[in-house]
């Protein structure tokens, strides 16, 4: 009897702490989701991927950009304005306006009747700006390209700019709206893992097995290609479902390292790095990159950052 309540004990508490850490992980993953974030995306998305449509600009941009800019549309600014984009008046503005500290205590920001007027001259923007025309040579899912870009051409003066706008899309998987409006036509192959079928070079580097992304790849078609499961090649490179490959990404065929081997012990952050895209140049897994350098899921780095990587 005795034994069997000590067991009955110890099951109990190892339940109990099985519970705990679920319901751990469970708040610190949606500490990542903001209601308020997912309400402005729900009802602004279809403008997006209408202007994608239109205007060959990425909808994952266009709601990052209006995530930031307008604070989710909560900001004061844009609910005095309906500017969800920041846009300033500049010389050849001929519309409503309104004043607001940013630069300057007193900065001229476009105002318009409605929210739909100012995704329409968000595009018209860039479509028209002489400092953007490059970012239309731009595959239109490639976000990265384009956050990169806005901030080097200017679009806004924080030095951590684009690697905010990546932040959002990945969190929030913005990309999935980019993909709707160009579904690439990429078919599965099925042939199994014989190497006679890859159209991909493995390589190892830090220790661990890799391909480099060819134009039009999926986590699911290199699955396929060396007979993986596909959620064990996401759980390997620490993506969700969905997650969209660029030419140049790698792509790990293992769980990736604790820490960056030497003589890796710093990285200086660049424009439109995120901590996932850090953590796949030199093998090292997400959170303990965060762990690392003491930050939270919050963190968003900037360019001109130095961080720990082992």
């Amino acid at each position: 009897m005795i034994l069997t309540q000590s067991r009955y004990k110890l099951h109990f508490r190892w339940t109990f702490i099985f519970l705990f850490i679920i319901v751990s992980v469970f708040q610190v993953a949606s500490q990542k989701r903001y209601k308020v974030y997912e309400n402005y995306i729900d009802t602004y998305k279809h403008i997006a991927m209408d202007h994608m449509r239109k205007h060959k600009i990425p909808a994952s941009i266009t709601l990052a950009q209006g995530l930031l800019e307008s604070g989710a549309g909560m900001s004061e600014l844009t609910k005095r304005s309906n500017n969800h984009f920041g846009i300033k008046c500049h010389r050849d503005w001929t519309g409503g306006r309104v004043y607001a500290k940013d630069d300057t205590p007193n900065d001229c920001f476009r105002k318009y009747n409605r929210v739909e007027e100012s995704f329409d001259d968000h595009s018209q923007f860039l479509v028209k700006g002489v400092r953007y025309k490059f970012l239309f040579n731009l595959s239109p899912t490639d976000y990265v390209g384009w956050a990169r870009g806005l901030q080097k051409s200017g679009y806004a003066t924080d030095r951590a700019y684009a690697n905010k706008l990546i932040k959002l899309i990945d969190d929030y998987e913005l990309y999935q709206y980019d993909k709707e409006n160009y579904r690439r036509s990429q078919s599965i192959r099925s042939e199994g893992s014989s190497s006679a079928n890859w159209k991909h070079q493995p390589f190892k580097t830090y220790g661990l097995v890799y391909v480099i992304a060819v134009e039009g790849d999926t986590y699911e078609g290199i699955a396929a290609e060396f007979g993986f499961k596909t959620k064990d090649l996401l759980k390997y490179n620490e993506v969700p479902k969905g997650f969209p490959l660029n030419k140049g990404d790698i792509v790990y065929f293992e769980k990736k390292k604790s820490r960056a081997d030497k003589p890796y012990f710093e990285h200086l952050v660049q424009i439109g790095e995120s901590m996932h895209s850090i953590s796949q140049k030199y093998g090292l897994r997400v959170k303990n990159l965060y762990k690392m350098n003491k930050q939270n899921y919050e963190y968003v780095p900037k360019e001109g950052d130095i961080l720990k990587l082992r």
